[in-house]
């Protein structure tokens, strides 16, 4: 055999590529996962469709089976669908095509079903050669000027035919229909809206581009099941419009109806996707282990007028008691939003807004190609119509020009060199009749033309205007609202009778303490009595030998807390979740309220009640020990898990120290151990995530090392009080510390030294507000900042707290008093 033969050894070997087993099972693993992802389970955030359900819709336009036509049989068309563009199996189709026709799985069907098409039962839909079907007339809406270059054609499977990429949709269909599935390693689930509400918001969203979704929601103020049935409470709809992810509560309607013989609870609607054959089976399973008492009979009572399910009772049996029941174990089912779409191809979680955005973004394009598209026949037909009204002009001449022709190409050319006529005008010139040479034929031909030129204008003036263009989406729009729109079916319930953990505990401000052994507590603050500067406070926890205390803050029990760590992490904490003592209890295990590590301590906290997590115009302006700055947005902390985050990433033997929330306009006061500060604009410290480092605030000289940050204004009126491990400390106006470029040594605070020792912490603060100081040997004292005088910088300050020998300041919080809390008064508990 000749080795040039092309089955050589040596010819095959060279066609032998050598790769790793785990390479290629990864990347084909990838790619199956795209696929699947892509092409089968993911809808397209423009039309709302997964491919097989474009394909059905597509091939029944294509074959005629619209609104306006006869019924075709099911197996036709699933059949045209799966030779022509979706070669996935009859089975998948057809069980698509059902639920298009399902009314109870669709908030708007797609598909006009007769036959039977299943039920709420879960009774499964006649075989395909029994069931009859074609679009409905709101499916047509989303294939509307689809002929018109509105939208990107690719090839079929097999390269035969070509098929839309995205239909034009001239509504937001995912809001409206929704849309379920699962793909590899992800998941879809988007609940269905009110048609007139979805567009509703679409219309707010064009005329106010810069809206929030609270404002949406005025317009669609919840999802709007088609089965009806009531959603539970809002907080959960709020949380799945901003982040795209929620567990709604729906319940059933039902009622109470009083009978001689006993009550009788009737269900009406049931929760969205719930089986009423499988509901009344497992009730009345409940009714016979005796699990379920005072049952009499149960029945179902629907009919093609609606749902009604009788639970009737014994007259001796407490109504309360079985409703309450029929609510935890069966009227009430959780719909988990996941509103997971694909955009430009690729899977993104979204909230309402950004939906309505990329909608939006899909049909200005849309109405785009469909203007170029009318605007370039519309110029062809004035092109023509304006060479016709030029030889009527003429027309004896033009007459008998064609007449002196020997045939029509002769003619047609004569009519060019002669007149000037274009190439087509001169063919359609040819072909007119004589009769469309009479003065009526003519003034029907100036009347077209007029009509043609001002459409022509009014095209480009869409074209040239995006206002125009999307008043023109807004205006179509409101006609499909007009056309289509119905009532709402699904009513926002709040939770009756409800009573929450937070609601039970009264919201007040509280002094959090947490020792280095552990220990948390909180204790009220009006628990201690407002004291002047230089006392000694009263015993605030009880420790143990040789514990201390690491942290003392203030905040309100209904506080939602950001507790940054020593270490570089993150938690949040619910105050009410730390357990209330009194001041001289040790506290209980942290272990039970925040799962810090061995060695790691609580060094800042923040309140995130009014931080805004959907913006990016608020920062957490974070200090370490070994002087640097980092600034992060808040937005990054949107989501933290129960184990906490990173929030900055430290080198070793550094700690973070101290955060501050900051808006971008602020001023950076980095205080240092020694008493030096030095101030800097924020935007010095440029924004970086989670993971980063940050950048060099304070160059410190020996072994200093930042004791805390603070935030000021251009304008602050406002104090910088320093307080230092020795319990001396001072106020000093923010003003008097002139601005300078970061990573300098800054300028003199205070005096430290033998008498004062280190700065313990840094804090700005302004007339009326108060502090709370705590000692490591767990002495606490509350005073005004008033109490501690006023200096200049490179002072050594006052007396702010006496200290015994050997017990430290461990850390001082400050804040503004709430009107509830006592007013201040001399003197210590005892």
């Amino acid at each position: 055999m000749s080795s040039d033969a092309p089955d050589a050894p040596d010819a095959v070997a060279d066609r032998i590529e050598n790769v790793r087993v785990e390479d290629e099972m990864e990347q084909s693993y990838i790619d199956y996962a795209m696929s699947v992802i892509a092409g089968r389970a993911l809808p397209d955030v423009r039309d709302g469709l997964k491919p097989v359900h474009r394909r059905i819709l597509y091939a029944m336009h294509e074959a005629g089976v619209t609104s306006g036509s006869a019924h075709r049989k099911s197996s036709s068309i699933v059949g045209e669908t799966m030779g022509d563009y979706h070669p996935h199996g009859d089975s998948a189709i057809y069980d698509t095509l059902v639920r298009m026709a399902q009314p109870f799985s669709m908030r708007e069907p797609l598909v006009d079903g007769q036959g039977n098409f299943g039920s709420v039962d879960g009774d499964p839909a006649a075989a395909m050669r029994y069931t009859e079907a074609r679009m409905a007339p709101i499916a047509e809406e989303l294939l509307a000027d689809i002929d018109m270059d509105t939208v990107d054609f690719e090839s079929n499977y097999d390269g035969r035919l070509e098929e839309p990429a995205v239909l034009p949709s001239a509504f937001p269909n995912l809001l409206v229909n929704g849309s379920s599935g699962i793909a590899v390693g992800m998941s879809t689930n988007v609940p269905p809206h009110n048609l007139g509400e979805v567009i509703d918001a679409t219309i707010h969203l064009i005329e106010n581009p810069e809206c929030s979704i609270p404002d949406l929601m005025e317009h669609l103020p919840a999802p709007d099941f088609p089965t009806g049935a009531n959603i539970v409470g809002r907080s959960a709809i709020r949380k799945a419009y901003h982040t795209g992810r929620g567990r709604l509560r729906v319940r059933a309607e039902y009622h109470v109806e009083e009978g001689e013989r006993g009550d009788s609870i009737v269900i009406t609607e049931l929760p969205y996707q719930q089986n009423k054959s499988r509901l009344v089976e497992r009730i009345a399973e409940d009714v016979n282990d005796g699990t379920l008492e005072g049952v009499r009979d149960l029945r179902d009572e629907s009919d093609r007028d609606g749902i009604r399910v009788v639970v009737e009772l014994k007259s001796n049996a407490n109504t309360d008691i079985v409703e309450n029941h029929l609510l935890e174990s069966h009227l009430e089912r959780t719909f988990g939003v996941i509103n997971l779409a694909l955009v430009d191809g690729q899977p993104e979680v979204l909230s309402l807004k950004e939906t309505l955005e990329h909608y939006l973004d899909h049909r200005k394009e849309v109405v785009r190609r469909r203007s170029e598209y009318e605007l370039t026949e519309a110029e062809d037909r004035a092109h023509i119509l304006d060479g016709r009204l030029k030889a009527l002009e003429n027309a004896e001449d033009v007459v008998e020009t064609i007449r002196g022709a020997e045939n029509r190409d002769d003619a047609r050319a004569a009519l060019e060199d002669e007149y000037g006529f274009s190439g087509e005008q001169a063919a359609h010139i040819v072909r007119m009749q004589l009769g469309s040479l009479t003065s009526m034929e003519a003034a029907e031909i100036e009347d077209e033309y007029a009509e043609v030129t001002a459409r022509i204008e009014r095209l480009e003036e869409i074209l040239g205007d995006e206002d125009e263009l999307l008043g023109v989406i807004e205006d179509e729009l409101r006609e499909i609202k007009d056309e289509y729109a119905n009532e709402r079916r699904t009513r926002v319930v709040e939770e009756a009778g409800e009573v929450t953990d937070e609601d039970l505990i009264p919201e007040e401000r509280v002094v959090v303490t947490l020792s280095e052994g552990d220990y948390i507590k909180r204790t009220p603050v009006e628990t201690f009595s407002t004291q002047h500067r230089g006392g000694k406070g009263v015993i605030g926890a009880d420790l143990k030998e040789g514990d201390r205390v690491s942290t003392v803050f203030t905040a309100s029990t209904h506080d939602y807390l950001l507790c940054f760590t020593n270490q570089g992490q993150v938690y949040r904490l619910k105050v009410y979740q730390v357990p209330e003592m009194s001041r001289t209890a040790r506290g209980t295990s942290a272990v039970n309220v925040v799962d810090l590590d061995d060695g790691e301590e609580i060094t800042a906290v923040v309140t995130a009640d009014d931080l805004d997590f959907e913006a990016d115009e608020e920062y957490l302006t974070m200090a370490t020990r070994d002087g640097y700055v980092k600034r992060t947005a808040v937005s990054e902390f949107a989501n933290i898990r129960s184990t906490g985050i990173r929030a900055v990433r430290l080198e070793h033997g550094d700690e973070l120290v101290d955060v501050e929330v900051t808006d971008g306009e602020s001023d950076v006061v980095v205080s240092t151990e020694e008493g030096m500060a030095i101030r800097f604009d924020e935007t010095e410290a440029r924004p970086m995530g989670r993971s980063a480092r940050g950048v060099r605030g304070v160059k410190l000289e020996g072994g200093d090392r930042v004791s805390g940050v603070a935030a000021a204004r251009s304008d602050d009126e406002r104090d910088l009080m320093t307080v230092t491990e020795y319990g001396y400390g001072k106020r000093t106006a923010l003003a008097q510390y002139r601005r300078q470029s970061r990573n300098g040594k800054g300028l003199v605070d205070i005096k430290t030294g033998q008498r004062n020792g280190r700065v313990a912490s840094v804090h700005a603060v302004a007339e009326g507000d108060e502090f709370v100081a705590m000692s490591e040997d767990g002495q606490i004292m509350r005073a005004s900042v008033s109490e501690v005088s006023e200096y200049g910088r490179n002072t050594q300050g006052v007396t702010v707290m006496d200290l015994v020998e050997h017990d430290r300041l461990a850390a001082v919080d400050v804040f503004t008093p709430d009107d509830a809390d006592d007013e201040a008064t001399d003197g210590a508990d005892e």
